[in-house]
């Protein structure tokens, strides 16, 4: 079964807005795994422009499913999942200035770094994913930093999936046969909806988890969120 992260951070940019506590965040997690979420997903960044660390903090008391804390290991976030020790940690290589994470490592280049910062994490006892584009020479390089699982990064897929869906998943299930053949745990995130999420779904073997948010709750807009959540659900059986 492919598990539903919902990533809330959109929910912190709108409390952001106001200077207030209207969304409440906590609440909103609360209310995401009540209405069926199996995680939550955050991405801090240094600028705290959506999730602050506190928020980190704060979540790690609440959730009771599965807390996936996203981002860039600078010292400030590896000094936070020190903290915190979320179930899930998803390694992503975004400049601080980057509007929304948009490419994944190059595991060649940076496989002594990735090395250092996967081992340190698991020592600590969290999951480790790495984000990745659906590349394979990445994928099979991944496996010496000792990751436990790859994230394929989907925006391409998404951008493509409108004019031909299976050119579109073609070099995402690649990826995903060889990181399922080399052992690794498969997660995807990024641009998924209601239009493509299924197609993914079927077509990715060994899909372990999404996460999403900006869709999730653009649709709950209209929909509301607990039907949006289960709406999401069923595009994933």
């Amino acid at each position: 079964m492919t598990k539903l992260s919902v990533n809330i951070n959109k929910i912190a940019t709108l409390r952001n807005a106001r200077g207030h506590n209207r969304p409440d965040v906590l609440q909103v997690a609360r209310d995401c795994e009540r209405f069926g979420a199996q995680g939550i997903t955050v991405h801090p960044r240094p600028d705290e422009r959506h999730i602050r660390y506190q928020d980190v903090r704060d979540l790690r008391q609440i959730v009771t499913t599965e807390l996936n804390v996203e981002g860039n290991p600078t010292p400030d976030f590896m000094d936070l999942v020190r903290e915190v020790r979320p179930e899930q940690v998803t390694l992503v290589p975004d400049a601080p200035d980057a509007i929304t994470s948009n490419a994944g490592w190059d595991t060649i280049t940076h496989q002594i770094y990735l090395i250092g910062v996967v081992t340190e994490l698991k020592s600590i006892g969290c999951r480790v994913s790495i984000f990745l584009d659906p590349d394979l020479a990445m994928v099979k390089a991944a496996v010496a930093t000792g990751t436990d699982r790859i994230e394929l990064y989907t925006e391409d897929y998404a951008r493509q999936y409108p004019q031909d869906p299976a050119k579109a998943i073609a070099p995402y299930t690649v990826a995903a046969t060889l990181a399922q053949q080399l052992g690794l745990g498969l997660n995807a995130g990024h641009d998924l909806d209601l239009e493509n999420l299924a197609y993914l779904h079927q077509n990715l073997p060994g899909l372990a988890e999404v996460s999403i948010g900006h869709a999730l709750v653009c649709d709950a807009l209209y929909y509301g969120l607990e039907n949006t959540i289960q709406l999401y659900r069923r595009q994933l059986q």
